[in-house]
């Protein structure tokens, strides 16, 4: 991937935007009042047609069509923090707050309640994550931790990967360095705290956001920062899930709040 870097005297030092996205246009999708909460979302095997997600509160994956507000869902779970979901092989993986994740047949996503659920405890360490991306190439899991004891949100953050057919231990770690992410943009006083991350399918770059300090960080496939980027607070409201449909179409949800929707923000991918 190619950046344009614009200098810009009204604002922040080190003003960037992304070459292949304008992330000041894009296309708005307006959630439902059942997902006025959304915290994740993510398609399956990269088709656009339908998108899965899930709010902080309900333990059900939803599942609505772009721009269409009528919604379905499967329950999977019960009430609690659920911060993202992954779809890999045919499986549905979401991601509690606590670090707890639960699996399931993605043909079991079209019943009313998931029958054949397995819960994944304590396989991470102690901690709060709001963060899981699935490999389907490889079959593995990834999880970022947003804030762990064993890390210091202000120098970096500890990343794991594990394989979805053996999911009972951690295979890898990984950091990722908020030293690096400084050299782009100072915003990360309260520390990098990622709320969502994804692979982009074109580049295979890891671009991932923070609600905390409004920013998207994006890595290289080793995880070496290439470029911070400071979002629009008026528009990124509260941006929690993100993920890329087949063809390098970047989506970035945002939580709702008193003043505004929950909703999806797409940026088409440009110089296709």
């Amino acid at each position: 991937m190619a950046f344009v870097f614009v200098n810009c005297t009204n604002s922040h030092e080190n003003e960037q935007t992304l070459k292949d996205y304008n992330l000041e246009n894009p296309e708005k999708f307006f959630m439902p009042e059942s997902l006025f909460e959304i915290s994740g979302i993510t398609f399956n095997r990269g088709v656009s047609d339908t998108i899965y997600a899930i709010q902080d509160e309900e333990g059900r994956l939803f599942r609505l069509g772009w721009g269409v507000k009528k919604q379905l869902n499967s329950k999977f779970g019960k009430k609690g923090d659920y911060e993202d979901v992954a779809i890999a092989n045919d499986r549905a993986v979401i991601l509690k707050s606590n670090g707890t994740m639960y699996s399931f047949p993605m043909k079991e996503a079209a019943f009313v309640e998931a029958d054949s659920v397995v819960e994944w405890k304590k396989i991470l360490p102690k901690g709060e994550y709001e963060s899981i991306y699935a490999d389907e190439s490889l079959d593995n899991i990834y999880v970022l931790c947003k804030n762990c004891p064993q890390d210091d949100s202000k120098k970096s953050i500890t990343g794991y990967e594990f394989h979805l057919g053996d999911s009972s231990a951690v295979q890898n770690t990984f950091q990722i360095s908020v030293k690096e992410i400084k050299a782009f943009t100072g915003k990360v006083e309260r520390g990098f705290r990622p709320s969502g991350f994804a692979q982009n399918p074109i580049t295979k770059d890891w671009y991932i956001i923070s609600a905390v300090n409004k920013l998207l960080v994006i890595t290289d496939g080793k995880w070496k920062v290439k470029q911070a980027v400071s979002l629009n607070g008026n528009m990124f409201t509260q941006p929690e899930g993100i993920t890329f449909d087949a063809a390098g179409n970047l989506y970035i949800s945002n939580e709702g709040d008193d003043f505004a929707e929950g909703n999806i923000l797409k940026f088409a991918r440009m110089g296709k």
